[in-house]
Order: structure tokens, then C-alpha cells, then sequence
């Protein structure tokens, strides 16, 4: 398995992780916008804060409560322990259907149980109807962000694979590259048997589901198949309506920098007697998958997340390096700390992280993310994990040094030596073993020649 910085390295100073930046810089800067022009944000966030974490802490009350509402308007829920009992229930539904082909709208649980590959290993076509996991798709690639998944790709990119993959005539023009993949979906969306699309929210009194996106795919996807699968995480629900339009305010202006995404979509149950379109069936899976367990840990704010991808565009890290480098679904740092919290691996992604706060200050919802960034570290460091055990031992002996004036002047007196080595440049350019890290992308200054303690001595008495 390879490492955060083996990962990071391969992407890091080329054209994808040049694009990615821009991307992440572009979509930090209308969020900015979007905030300034809309005074009350504070107020929202807070309101938004208390709405999560309220849920949160009733959430088994509120799933009894939603899927009594969903099954009171004509749907069906399925609570799922895992991600193969999700997909167990949802290929199983697909067969017992006779469902050939299924269309999905974006949806970052069902990328995280990897539902396509299940499909397809039962013989169901799965096509990807939003623009950029239509592209991934294609491509083979996989997201890079929660919100924009080829945020890293160009149009250039996007022209030379639409070429390639579905016979369409090169152009770098972003709108007539929609015009062909919406060419192109469009007669998928008739042929579909099933729809699945994500939840945004859950509202637990009317048993409603929401989704938001800014491409129309997503109302297709829950409309035109017979039969619609939505696939939930058990912590994306809001007690009531009113609830839902707190989270609808801070929700586009922190992702996208809009009052309002385009398409922001309420679905309540199957298509009912007079209604003139929707869904026969309309099924909700609502999947733990580790979640009751971060429920009751010290990473349980991490499940007030609403997936706006704020703290990925405002963060340093995941500016230079780009999503890929986490190695999850879920990336920058909102995926430093879910994904070892929820999936039980990628524990070297806290230590991925500035700790600059950044994250902190853009969340709608305020979760402090560098604080469970803090728990997550000492854990590891506490296991003895092997890849940061140099490191508790570097920090014991700069501990024990620190604590003992002899052994303290020891120290200084080495520093002083390292000084005489570097020469006049004044700087470290190269240090040994682990600590080279640091010297890969930048330079030390070399320690002063004479401490402060020493030059006090000498000049100023005892």
C-alpha cells in the first residue's frame, strides 16, 4: 500500500495538480464573494452547526422517524450495516426487477461502497450521468474532489477523450463539450431502468429526500427510470423542512460561491395516482459502514459534514497535491479525518495537514477539524505505528533535552557545530535521515553560532 507521500510526489509540479489548484483557488475565492455579499452567513453557519449537531445527537430517533415518513408516502428503506449489505440489497433489487441499465447522478457514498463495480458484476450497465463523473468514467480516472471530480482535468483533457471514447469531434470549447455529453445521455436517461442518485439531506418528519447539483442529470436520474434508488449516509438528515432550508443557505455559497445551486431537488416517495411522471419504486439505503462507530468517538463532529468541499478549496495541502494523494473518496482534510475514522486506514493523512486552521474558518457548520486532526495524530504516535515511530522518539529526546539545562546546552552547543559545517550561506541545505523531508522543498537556516545564553553570559554578566 503505498503512502500519502508516495502518492503526493507523483502529482505534485505537473499540469493536474497545476489545474487542480487553479480549480480550488477559483471555487475559494466565489465563496469569499458569495459570504461577503450575504451578512447573515455567521448567523446561518451557527444555526446550521446547531441543526447538525442536534441531529446527531438524536440520530436514532430521527432514522425512526424518516423511514416511518418514507414508508408512510409509498417508499421503502433498507438499513445497511455495510457497504455489502447495501450492495447486496440494491443488485438484488436490480435483478429481481430486471433492471439492464441504470443511470446514476453523483453520489460520493455510493463511490465509497464502490457500487458500479458491483453492478457491473451483475450484469446491470452503469452509466455516470453528472458531467465530471461522466468523464471519470470514461476515462478510468477517479474523482479528485467532493464536489467538482475532475477538478484536476483540462478541457483540452476533456476534448481529446470525448474524441477518443464516444466519436465526437475535438474541441477545447467548454460549451459545446456540454452540448455533446448532454447529446449523448440523453437517450440513456429513456433506456434506464433504475435511477440511484446520493442524498444531500434527509428530512426526517416528511420522509423527503434533497438533492443538489447545477446540472439537470440529477432530476432525471430520480424521475425518468421506473424504479429510483437513493442511497443515504445515516448522518445526512435534518429533523424538518424548515431545518433543510438553513442547510440550503450555507450549503451552495460555501461550495460554489451561489445563493442557490441550479438544481436544488426535493423528491418525496414514488409517483403517486394523477401525477404525470416519476418513479414507480422508490427505495432508500441507509448505510452505516462505520458510522455509528465514529458516532461514538471523539471524530463524531466529523459526521456534521454537509460535503461542500470548503475546506478542500481553502486548504494548502490539498491545493499543492490534489485529491488522488489521500488515496479515498473522501479528500482533503474533511478526508484526513473520515477516512481513518470511518474506513480504518489511510492513518497517515492527518499528518497531511498545515494544522493552519484554514478548514476551521470556511465550514459551514464550524467542525474542528484540527482539533480531531490533533486526536488522530497522538493516536498514531500512541499505537506505535511504524512510519511515525522515528518521529515519538525524536520528540521524547527534544522533550527530555528541554527539560535539563545541561542536556539543553548539549544541544546548543551541536547546533553550533552544524552552523561551522554550513559555511557562510547561513543555511542548511540537506539534513540526514527522516528530517530530509523537510529540506526536499525548502531550506533551514543554520542555527546561530552563539546562543542567546552564551552571548548573554558574556556580555551582560552572570
Amino acid at each position: 500500500m503505498t503512502t500519502f507521500r508516495e502518492r503526493a510526489n507523483l502529482d505534485i509540479d505537473t499540469p493536474k495538480s497545476a489545474a487542480n489548484d487553479l480549480g480550488a483557488r477559483r471555487l475559494a475565492a466565489l465563496r469569499d464573494r458569495a459570504v461577503s455579499e450575504y451578512p447573515v452567513m455567521d448567523d446561518m453557519r451557527d444555526r446550521a452547526r446547531s441543526i447538525r449537531l442536534h441531529t446527531l445527537s438524536s440520530l436514532d430517533s430521527y432514522l425512526s422517524e424518516f423511514a416511518e415518513s418514507v414508508a408512510r408516502v409509498g417508499g421503502h428503506v433498507f438499513f445497511a450495516g455495510d457497504a455489502d449489505e447495501a450492495k447486496g440489497y440494491i443488485t438484488a433489487l436490480a435483478a429481481d426487477r430486471g433492471v439492464k441499465k441504470a443511470v446514476k447522478s453523483k453520489s460520493m457514498v455510493t463511490e465509497e461502497i464502490e457500487l458500479n463495480d458491483a453492478l457491473d458484476a451483475a450484469g446491470v450497465d452503469v452509466v455516470e450521468t453528472d458531467l465530471g463523473e461522466f468523464i471519470v468514467q470514461l476515462s478510468g480516472d477517479t474523482p479528485s474532489h467532493i464536489i467538482a471530480p475532475v477538478l484536476h482535468w483540462t478541457r483540452f483533457g476533456v476534448g481529446e477523450l470525448f474524441a477518443e471514447k464516444i466519436d465526437a469531434p475535438y474541441t477545447d470549447d467548454p460549451i459545446e463539450l456540454n452540448s455533446i455529453a448532454r447529446a449523448h445521455l440523453r437517450k440513456i436517461f429513456l433506456e434506464a431502468d433504475m435511477g440511484i442518485s446520493g442524498v444531500n439531506f434527509g428530512v426526517a418528519s416528511t420522509g423527503s429526500i434533497c438533492t443538489v447539483t447545477n446540472e439537470g442529470n440529477g432530476r432525471l436520474s430520480t424521475t425518468a427510470p421506473r424504479i429510483h434508488v437513493a442511497v443515504m449516509g445515516m448522518e445526512r438528515l435534518v429533523p424538518t423542512p424548515g431545518d433543510l432550508a438553513v442547510m440550503l443557505e450555507v450549503l451552495a455559497r460555501s461550495a460554489t460561491g451561489q445563493r442557490l445551486s441550479v438544481y436544488t431537488n426535493i423528491v418525496t416517495g414514488p409517483r403517486r395516482p394523477g401525477d404525470p411522471d416519476g418513479p414507480d419504486e422508490f427505495h432508500v439505503v441507509i448505510l452505516d459502514n462505520g458510522r455509528s462507530r465514529v458516532l461514538g468517538s471523539p471524530e463524531s463532529e466529523i459526521l456534521a459534514c454537509i460535503r461542500c468541499g470548503a475546506c478542500l478549496n481553502i486548504c494548502p495541502v490539498y491545493r499543492e497535491v490534489g485529491g488522488h494523494a489521500y488515496g479515498s473518496v473522501y479528500s482533503g482534510p474533511v478526508g484526513a479525518v473520515l477516512t481513518p475514522a470511518l474506513m480504518g486506514k489511510g492513518f497517515d493523512l492527518p499528518f497531511a495537514s498545515s494544522l493552519c486552521g484554514a478548514c476551521q474558518e470556511v465550514c459551514p457548520v464550524r467542525i474542528d477539524i484540527p482539533r480531531m486532526l490533533l486526536n488522530l495524530r497522538a493516536r498514531s504516535s500512541q499505537a506505535g505505528d511504524s512510519e511515525f515511530r522515528w518521529l515519538r522518539a525524536g520528540l521524547s529526546a527534544y522533550a527530555r533535552a528541554a527539560s535539563h539545562p545541561v542536556l539543553w546546552r548539549s544541544f546548543l552547543g551541536a547546533g553550533s557545530i552544524v552552523s561551522r559545517t554550513t559555511g557562510r550561506s547561513g543555511w542548511v541545505r540537506k539534513l540526514p535521515w527522516h528530517a530530509g523531508a523537510w529540506t526536499e522543498s525548502r531550506d533551514l537556516i543554520s542555527p546561530a553560532r552563539q546562543s542567546f545564553h552564551s552571548w548573554w553570559k558574556a556580555n551582560r554578566g552572570t
